[in-house]
């Protein structure tokens, strides 16, 4: 059983403001939750139907679960169809410094969850580790972002920092390649292991200000070439193009 105060405090996770005030966020789902606990984020509870005790019973049976029904299960949830493991874990207050010799992928302003939980799940399958978000990139810990990475969240760095003066610094020891509607097809562009990449808005691109501090500028060509209708990639499809380009 859950009480009624403890139902309230969880489902003021759902909001934004109260995930920064308590530094904490939800994880829904098994492969989430699994992903979570096998990870170095901090679990806070677990709470479980019966069904999830029974089917999972192999990497829940040393943990602290409070058990809950599935009525009291989507009270805390924010998904439609509630999940039968739903867990808090504390956010991270510190990351790793960004490696120079590895790939890292830039998002200017990408404000779809959907949109950045996919590009973090491709990602982690790519295995490229570091994601750097500009500020008004939609947030990480949002219960969406979170359920659509599939577990991945666990395994990515994400950092969120201003774009401009961090891409400055970097120039000095790697290249800055934008994605453009214009630029040299990445079909013949050598993409290297070092090499930052900006994958920009899903209406607007990228930035006027963060494309000044691009070194060099590629395009994804349509096979299509001016019979083509749509006018550009969705974010998270164009960023997994590009990731499968680089050679790490």
């Amino acid at each position: 059983m859950i009480s009624k105060n403890k139902i309230s405090q969880i489902r003021k996770l759902h909001a934004k403001k109260f995930r920064d005030e308590s530094g904490l966020f939800l994880v829904e789902g098994y492969k989430s939750v699994e992903m979570l606990c096998d990870s170095d984020f901090a679990v806070e509870e677990i709470f479980a139907t019966e069904n999830a005790l029974r089917d999972n019973d192999s990497w829940l049976k040393d943990r602290a679960i409070t058990m809950v029904s599935v009525e009291e299960m989507s009270r805390i949830s924010t998904m439609q169809t509630p999940p039968e493991l739903l867990a808090i874990a504390q956010q991270r207050t510190t990351l790793p410094e960004i490696p120079g010799d590895q790939p890292v992928l830039v998002l200017d302003h990408i404000s779809d969850p959907g949109n950045l939980g996919t590009i973090i799940r491709t990602a982690d399958w790519f295995d490229i580790r570091h994601i750097v978000c500009s500020p008004d990139c939609v947030e990480f810990y949002n219960p969406k972002t979170i359920q659509a990475t599939m577990g991945s969240f666990a395994h990515i760095c994400v950092h969120r920092t201003p774009l401009v003066p961090f891409l400055q610094r970097e120039r000095s020891r790697r290249r800055i390649l934008g994605t453009f509607l214009n630029g040299e097809s990445i079909r013949d562009f050598e993409l290297q292991s070092s090499d930052m990449v900006i994958i920009g808005n899903e209406s607007n691109g990228i930035s006027d200000e963060v494309a000044e501090t691009v070194t060099h500028r590629i395009t994804i060509p349509s096979p299509a070439r001016d019979r083509a209708t749509a006018e550009s990639l969705n974010a998270a499809i164009a960023a997994a193009i590009v990731m499968s380009h680089i050679d790490h």
